[in-house]
């Protein structure tokens, strides 16, 4: 069996030409003619990173792309190859550390990739090979073999339709998975195809193109058919799913890039001293007899060096004896914290979702502190914001509006809300009976016998829109029950339990453009009739209009309350009006060329005269507390854009429903619509709407408030933007590229100052290009994707953040993403608690690195400047400083930390506004911080240096050297490190007492330990019982508590005479001496 595959069209209108020609089966090629089998990928599906075998070498290779990584590195072969005055050990131990743990970290988290990996690869499906049915794994299936697939299974990878259990050879299909859609879509078989698949007797050829119709997608699944056979096209990577997958970038948060950036610059400070320090020493030596004193004789191998070689030497020692400059355990520190802190949020019980039995999922922990940064959140509809579950909620006949009342009355289930109670016979009737033919709906199957077939009420029915069987559904409420579909005869049962027939002349299928649906019927009676339903926009223009008032007011009411609004019109067709439809119908249908456009000209013709019988109010039922989370973020000052591919209707009122727009926002629109109204020529009518929208969003807008870190005012929130899939690609991809540059910065700038953006028609890979175009604009904000779908796939890859929702059916986004939540409403928790305080805890854990840098290297550098060669420090006491010393009090700090409670920040959005454009993380605080560190610095060194001026300091007169003199400053630096974060610690609990004390006790306990010992192993015992002498000096002790209380004093004073400000002054507060700067917008 030959499948010549000329053509495969792309639903989502991103045009993919594939020609292939397929062996179904794998039956030998005919001897006759020249086939060379062409070779395709298998069905493996891979989202991970590494393998077994290019894990080691490929993580390490991004781990040495860091800067400080890759110093140390450097640093490290230094310290082995050329003689330097500290160990190899100071910096290859904690590089090791670093390289360990980063590895174990990605490495786990890969793993957890490759085991949903294999969930799906894993997966047993069913194949007929031979005539026999086959069970394999997902992963093994190769194009050309025909699979066989049961109701409410997954589609392995991309099929064509060959045979179905259905009578009518067509089988329904649901895309939840796929794009979050819960209705069902129908597909069609091949004609003329051979029955027999299993024995494949036959050799049949197909020329002519196959059509999305034929083709099913892998992730979709079987509905309300037994079961079908079909032929693999396109396997693993090359299915419409994984195609829709943009490639996997390394995602970096902006806390990794403020590092980097910090660091250079004490990278060139490292370099510089290093230079002055070189050069200084050869000025020195230049003097007469300083080169070779009497006491150090140069030996015949020095003397032979090459004089430059010897000064690149000597620089690359005083980098060595500097490179505690560039702190590379804060990096160690820096990925446990986000590893370890990742699972706080796997570990939130309010992330918990009773109905799946699961809680977060941590897919990056890389990211955590971006969720505290996000500016711009890009939201899928369909399972995202809704339910894709529509409930009839009123209707209005003849200007009455109508609510159902479960308990019966007077009106059989009707309650008329503002009108007169009296019952209007001939208009209900008519009204109900078009909501039961006005559909293309069908009656679900039913598997069980006819003795136990579920009553009327809990019938099933299945269409490809979740509104014609919520319009259905409701009729059926009222006593209207649309029995079924039998040989092109509806079936209506009504109020007095009679069945009524309507024959099914033409169904005119709903359309974008039109924007809505009819049908022709023949009743008994030999009446025909035309009922019609749509969008208020195109019916309003088509009926009598001394009957549009009495409806607009009820649609319009409707809309701006979140409802899915349609109007229901009809109209008597007497014979040979019947006629001249019928045969206009007929000829358009067999037309060769220009077929749509003659169908429309048809569908526009009878279409007119109708008269309006009512209008419909359907809710598409939002996600859990959807409203609230989207008003939280607002407040929070994120930027939504809502982007999906549905129509801009059903959008819109979604966009109402959940707040996003209000009823005093004015919507500016840029669709084909309104593209098409002005007459001109689409590119003209587009620059003239942008020059408009931009002058009336941008240009006449009221200047930004003062003091507001966004880059848009909290006043100026009365404008909604909404823009098509077609007219993005207008804008994205003009004729010219100085018009598109143009229409881009244009587009952008005014949906910069619009409250809400609605992008309807998207295909997958536009949601992707406009993340892509936000990202890259001006300011680089930080943005975040959500969606539960695999065509949002793209997107979630794209923003800085992706977070999947872990919806029924389907996991494609949520492999795919960084975070993944149960629903929407946790979004909420997780931006304004979880990413607030990640973002405020690594801040301060960097700044507090660059803290103590500054200290350790004032002080040194002082001392340097008197004693050209050699540490200040022991070895050990370097290695175990930043180890050891003051490693865990920081990791607990930046893991238990919760300067705001909980429940404030949950309350008061508008406190995620103060950490933004990485507020904490700028020039301005870490200068600041950087500063104190070198005071504190200069004041334990001028400290310890005036309490040296006598060097008798024992009662025995014995003095003190120059190791007793770095053990003093060494303690009084680890216990004012320590002391300081205590003081701005907030929150407080047994961890971090025991960290805090612990370490303080450890570091006395070491020293005692080290100095107390003769080890074998080292050359020299330079701190043989030097931490237990200094100990015993009265002055020591003196000097070691004043200098600790002169250097944290102010910070006591800051903390306790402070007077906080604003509404939320107590809980603020406590931020303040984190980052150092001025909020004006809490004055």
């Amino acid at each position: 069996l030959i499948l010549g595959l000329l053509n495969r069209l792309d639903i989502t209108q991103i045009l993919r030409v594939d020609s292939r020609t397929i062996y179904v089966g794998h039956r030998a090629c005919p001897a006759n003619e020249a086939f060379i089998p062409p070779k395709f990928c298998d069905n493996r599906i891979v989202s991970s990173k590494y393998t077994v075998w290019n894990f080691l070498p490929k993580n390490l290779f991004e781990q040495f792309r860091r800067i400080a990584n890759f110093y140390f590195l450097i640093i490290f072969l230094v310290q082995v190859i050329v003689d330097t005055p500290t160990s190899p050990v100071t910096s290859g131990l904690p590089l090791f550390f670093v390289i360990t743990v980063t590895a174990i970290k990605q490495g786990y988290e890969d793993w957890l990739r490759h085991k949903a990996d294999n969930e799906v690869n894993k997966y047993p499906v069913t194949v007929l090979e031979d005539g026999r049915r086959i069970r394999k794994e997902s992963e093994k299936i190769k194009v050309g073999d025909v699979v066989e697939v049961e109701e409410d299974e997954t589609f392995p990878c991309d099929l064509i339709l060959l045979q179905s259990s259905r009578d009518d050879d067509t089988c329904f299909v649901t895309t939840a998975s796929l794009d979050g859609e819960s209705n069902h879509k129908t597909h069609y078989t091949v004609p003329d195809t051979e029955k027999d698949l299993e024995s494949l007797n036959v050799i049949i050829m197909w020329s002519q193109s196959l059509g999305p119709e034929n083709l099913l997608l892998k992730g979709a699944t079987l509905k309300n058919t037994q079961k079908i056979c079909g032929v693999a096209v396109y396997t693993g990577m090359e299915t419409k799913m994984a195609l829709n997958y943009q490639g996997k970038s390394q995602k970096r948060s902006a806390v990794e890039k403020s590092i980097n950036a910090f660091l250079l610059v004490y990278l060139c400070i490292l370099v510089s001293k290093a230079l002055v320090c070189t050069t200084l020493k050869y000025v020195w030596q230049s003097k007469p007899g300083q080169d070779e004193p009497w006491y150090n004789e140069k030996t015949q191998r020095e003397k032979d060096t090459n004089l430059y070689l010897k000064m690149f030497t000597d620089f690359l020692s005083f980098m060595v004896l500097f490179n505690f400059i560039i702190p590379v355990s804060m990096y160690v520190t820096v990925e446990m914290q986000k590893f370890l802190g990742s699972f706080f949020i796997t570990w939130d019980k309010d992330f918990f979702d009773p109905e799946i039995k699961e809680g977060a999922l941590v897919n990056t922990s890389d990211l955590n502190e971006e969720l505290g940064q996000v500016e711009y959140v890009f939201t899928d509809k369909t399972g995202t914001l809704t339910q894709n579950n529509m409930e009839f909620i009123e209707c209005c006949i003849d200007g009455f509006q109508y609510k159902y009342r479960d308990a019966s009355s007077e009106l059989d289930g009707f309650c008329v809300t503002d009108g007169p109670v009296i019952y209007l016979d001939k208009w209900e009737e008519l009204f109900l009976r078009a909501l039961c033919l006005c559909h293309t709906v069908q009656v679900k199957e039913s598997t069980e016998q006819k003795v136990l077939q579920p009553p009327q009420e809990q019938r099933g029915f299945i269409a490809s829109s979740p509104d014609e069987v919520a319009l259905v559904k409701g009729a059926m409420r009222y006593g209207f029950t649309f029995l079924g579909l039998e040989s092109k005869s509806m079936k209506i049962l009504n109020r007095n339990n009679d069945v009524e027939m309507y024959e099914l002349l033409h169904v005119l299928n709903f359309d974008p453009v039109r924007r809505r649906m009819s049908v022709i019927v023949r009743a008994k009676s030999g009446d025909t009739l035309l009922f019609c339903k749509g969008a208020d926009s195109s019916i309003f223009p088509r009926v009598r209009q001394e009957e549009v008032e009495r409806i607009r007011m009820h649609v319009e009411r409707n809309a701006t309350e979140g409802y899915r609004t349609l109007c229901v019109a009809y109209k008597y067709l007497n014979a040979e009006e019947y006629a001249q439809a019928d045969a206009g119908l007929r000829e358009a249908r067999l037309a060769l060329q220009d077929r749509e456009e003659k169908l429309m000209a048809v569908y526009n013709q009878v279409e007119t005269g109708m008269s309006l019988i009512g209008a419909t109010a359907v809710e598409d039922r939002l996600q859990e507390e959807a409203a609230e989370t989207m008003e939280a973020l607002q407040g929070a000052g994120m930027k939504v854009w809502v982007l999906t591919g549905d129509k801009m209707e059903t959008a819109k009122s979604t966009c109402y429903a959940c707040r996003l727009f209000q009823r005093n926002t004015e919507l500016l629109e840029l669709t084909v619509r309104t593209l098409e109204d002005g007459g001109r020529r689409r590119e003209e009518r587009l620059h003239e709407l942008l020059l408009e929208y931009h002058k009336k969003a941008v240009q006449d807008a009221p200047p930004v408030k003062a003091g507001v870190t966004r880059s848009w005012s909290l006043t100026n929130q009365d404008y909604g933007f909404i823009i098509d899939g077609a007219t993005l690609s207008m804008v994205l991809n003009s004729s010219s590229e100085s018009n598109s540059s143009r229409y881009k910065n244009l587009f952008l700038q005014i949906c910069q100052n619009c409250t809400a953006v609605l992008c309807c028609r998207m295909a997958p890979l536009q949601k992707a290009q406009i993340v892509k175009m936000v990202k890259n604009s001006k300011g680089s904000p930080i943005t975040l994707s959500i969606g539960d779908g695999a065509n949002d796939v793209s997107m979630i890859l794209e923003a800085h953040v992706g977070i999947g929702i872990k919806g029924k059916e389907g996991r494609q986004a949520v492999r795919n993403s960084d975070y993944a939540i149960p629903k929407l409403k946790h979004l909420k928790k997780l931006l304004l608690a979880h990413g607030h305080l990640y973002y405020v805890r690594i801040a301060h854990l960097v700044q507090y690195f660059f803290y103590k840098v500054g200290e350790t290297n004032a002080h040194v550098t002082l001392l340097q400047s008197q004693r050209l060669f050699g540490p200040l420090y022991d070895a050990a006491y370097l290695t175990m400083y930043n180890i050891c010393f003051t490693s865990m009090p920081i990791l607990a700090y930046s893991l238990l930390e919760q300067h705001i409670c909980i429940e404030v920040l949950l309350d008061n959005a508008t406190l995620y506004r103060e950490i933004a454009k990485n507020g904490m993380l700028r020039w301005g605080p870490f200068l600041y911080w950087t500063l104190l560190g070198v005071f504190h610095g200069l004041l334990f060194f001028f400290g310890v240096r005036y309490l040296f001026s006598n060097p008798a300091l024992q009662d025995n007169g014995q003095v003190f050297g120059n190791w007793s003199y770095g053990t003093i400053v060494f303690t009084v630096l680890v216990f004012t490190v320590t002391l300081k974060l205590a003081l701005d610690t907030r929150h407080w609990t047994w961890i971090n007492h025991f960290v805090i004390w612990g370490s303080l006790a450890f570091y006395v306990f070491f020293s005692f330990f080290w100095g107390g010992i003769i080890w074998p192993f080292l050359r020299q015992q330079r701190l043989y019982f030097v931490f237990a002498n200094m100990l015993s000096s009265v002055s020591a002790w003196l000097v070691i508590i004043l200098l600790i209380l002169l250097s944290l004093l102010p910070e006591i004073l800051l903390v306790v005479f402070r007077k906080p400000r604003g509404p939320h002054a107590r809980q603020i507060a406590a931020v303040t001496p984190l980052s150092y700067k001025h909020l004006k917008e809490r004055q």
